[in-house]
């Protein structure tokens, strides 16, 4: 019995744990991100840096605002799944849903400069590294990547 109540006692602390590292993760959003890196695919396939600055916000109540100009947008629609920015230029807000478990946050977008993604589900994975944070989406046909820093 007293071996059973030791094995319920740790697992319960386990979860609080855990439950307290994500709930750590999860604060870790809030605030002001600049862009330090953006990747995409190039003609080749392979991904590449894109001259661009930008800033994406987290609030504590989980809400998000993103903006990202590139310096040199390109004169052609860049081929790809989705259509994130207009003219060089990205912007969207909304919501957002964090899943600490899965390192994963669903971004609801409620306004963009790019009307055809209001009401959309973007789902992407996150990975903290210090005063960075990296996102990715987490669809199979987009192989971009993010990286913002404090």
């Amino acid at each position: 019995m007293k071996a059973l109540i030791g094995i319920c006692m740790t697992l319960l602390l386990a979860g609080i744990s855990a439950s307290q590292d994500r709930a750590h993760d999860r604060e870790r959003f809030a605030g002001a991100w600049r862009l330090a890196r953006l990747e995409q695919p190039g003609a080749d396939g392979k991904l590449h840096d894109v001259d661009c600055t930008g800033l994406f916000v987290f609030t504590s109540d989980g809400h998000a605002s993103v903006q990202v100009m590139d310096r040199k947008p390109q004169t052609s629609a860049t081929a790809g799944p989705q259509q994130y920015s207009q003219g060089g230029y990205e912007a969207s807000w909304g919501t957002v849903n964090v899943d600490e478990r899965t390192h994963t946050f669903v971004f609801h977008i409620e306004g963009a400069l790019v009307r055809t993604l209001v009401g959309k589900d973007l789902p992407r994975s996150y990975q903290f590294s210090g005063n960075r944070l990296t996102i990715k989406s987490t669809r199979a046909d987009e192989h971009w990547s993010v990286t913002w820093e404090r």
